[in-house]
């Protein structure tokens, strides 16, 4: 029997709504991988992500799996067995660039923050100066497990300064706040389309600078994945019409991420970003009502990404469970040390609206009351709705 999903609003750490835009683009008939048209609409989606990260790289273009894949694409292309790569770890996914680096036989010299908080630029510096001939510098400029910001262009400096590449995750950042990639100077750049992109899960938009490809084409030992080789890929994903097979593409999901980026071109970057913030604080205002606290300070929060600390002796799971059963409305559990300590709410891309904030906000009230938490009913909606006038 054929599927039929219900219908979510979803305000989780991804995926986000999908604009019906989208979806409709989904839909149209599909056409060939080497098909002139479809070599015509690649170029045109490059240019479109050059857009979105702020580059003027050539190598810039979507893998054909999700954001991880993006993450081991930079890894693999990058470094090498032998290799150190200092890697910046204050949440869940620091860890999984950790498992990038031991995996291919490199060193990994670990730079640990709490989470919540951001990286410390002094540990970083710190581990330069311990460990010269490291090959990288990662780390996460946009926190998915936490919901913090770290200063990207400030550790990006330090890897220049030091003749280092570097490997920057923003899989929730592209497009919901400020990613420059030419003007941080970053080497090697990966997001996903399902965050603030709000498309379909499935693409990583990824970037490499000049000089990281020159290293890519320039190495010892071949990329250990042949499916992810940037050597490769390069043939499928280079300049004029003729293109050499590498893969068949997703050819309705590249429909989709284009018409993602065309909206976010008729938007503006510098609006979709304040539309990030100016929805982010009307939440913010509706929680603080019901005496709900963030858990990132302020100048390091992500608008898109809220981490809300769990009032004592509320079953959170409880709540989540009656949020979606209810009021088909999604927000996403803690993970790692903040599994059962934080409920992650999402407002990014096309769920980032006035609509989903009162819907959340209202919901929740409603689920915390039932639960015994003493609030005034309508209270922190009209702290949104003041927030919004």
């Amino acid at each position: 029997m054929s599927f039929h999903p219900p219908r979510r609003t979803l305000m989780g750490p991804g995926p986000s709504d999908v604009n019906p835009r989208i979806t409709e683009a989904l839909a149209r008939p599909t056409i060939g991988h080497l098909d002139p048209e479809f070599i015509r609409l690649m170029d045109e989606i490059k240019q479109l992500l050059q857009y979105a990260f702020r580059t003027e790289n050539k190598l810039t273009l979507p893998i054909s799996a999700p954001g991880s894949a993006g993450m081991e694409a930079c890894f693999v292309n990058l470094i090498e067995s032998g290799d150190t790569v200092i890697v910046c770890q204050n949440g869940v996914f620091g860890s999984r660039m950790k498992e990038n680096v031991t995996r291919i036989g490199a060193t990994a010299v670990m730079v640990e923050d709490d989470w919540g908080k951001v990286i410390d630029l002094n540990k970083v510096s710190q581990a330069i100066a311990d460990n010269p001939n490291a090959k990288a510098i990662a780390f996460v400029h946009a926190e998915t497990s936490t919901g913090v910001e770290s200063d990207a262009a400030a550790i990006c400096a330090l890897a220049q300064q030091s003749n280092m590449l570097s490997i920057v995750d923003t899989v929730t950042g592209l497009a919901g706040v400020n990613v420059d990639v030419d003007g941080w100077g970053a080497d090697a750049v990966y997001s996903g389309t399902q965050k603030c992109l709000s498309c379909v899960p499935g693409l990583s938009p990824i970037s490499f600078s000049d000089k990281a490809t020159e290293v890519i084409q320039n190495r010892a030992t071949p990329v250990q994945s042949w499916f992810l080789d940037m050597n490769l890929v390069m043939g499928y994903w280079g300049e004029g019409a003729q293109r050499a097979y590498h893969h068949t593409a997703p050819i309705n999901a590249l429909y989709a991420l284009h018409e993602s980026l065309t909206i976010l071109h008729e938007e503006g970057l510098e609006q979709s970003w304040a539309r990030h913030r100016h929805n982010h604080q009307a939440l913010k205002a509706g929680l603080e009502a019901m005496g709900l606290s963030l858990i990132v300070a302020e100048e390091a929060r992500l608008p898109q990404l809220n981490a809300v600390s769990i009032p004592d002796n509320i079953d959170e799971a409880l709540v989540r469970k009656q949020l979606l059963e209810n009021y088909d409305l999604e927000i996403g559990a803690g993970l790692g040390q903040l599994a059962g300590k934080v409920w992650r709410i999402g407002l990014m891309g096309y769920s980032s609206n006035p609509s989903n904030v009162r819907k959340c906000i209202s919901s929740l009230e409603s689920c915390l009351m039932a639960q015994g938490v003493p609030l005034t009913p309508g209270a922190a909606i009209s702290a949104v709705n003041k927030a919004y006038s």
